[in-house]
C-alpha cells in the first residue's frame, strides 16, 4: 500500500535562485508551508511572490518547510539542501 501522507524537508541557507530553479525543474507540485498550515504551491510563480518573500534573507533562504508531490522531486530538493547543488 502507498503511503500517501506527504513528508517535509526544513531547506535552510540556501540559495535561493538556486532553489526557483530546482523547483520549477521538478515534476510534481511542491509547497512551502507556512508556520500557520497553509501551502503555497511554488510552480505558481504568484505563490512564488507571496511566499518566498518572507523567507529569502540576503538572497538565501533561511528556514523554510517544504512539501512535495512526487518522491523524486523530494529527493532532489533534499540533496539540493544537504549538498548545495543537484551534482552530487
Amino acid at each position: 500500500m502507498a503511503n500517501n501522507k506527504l513528508e517535509t524537508i526544513v531547506m535552510n541557507n540556501l540559495d535561493a535562485e538556486t532553489f526557483m530553479k530546482a523547483v520549477d525543474e521538478c515534476k510534481g507540485n511542491v509547497y512551502l508551508v507556512t508556520e500557520e498550515g497553509d501551502r503555497l504551491n511554488l510552480k505558481s510563480k504568484f505563490c512564488q511572490l507571496i511566499g518566498l518573500v518572507n523567507i529569502i534573507q540576503g538572497g538565501h533562504l533561511k528556514d523554510a518547510v517544504i512539501s512535495c508531490d512526487n518522491l523524486d522531486d523530494e529527493s532532489k530538493l533534499f540533496k539540493l539542501n544537504l549538498y548545495g547543488s543537484n551534482d552530487k
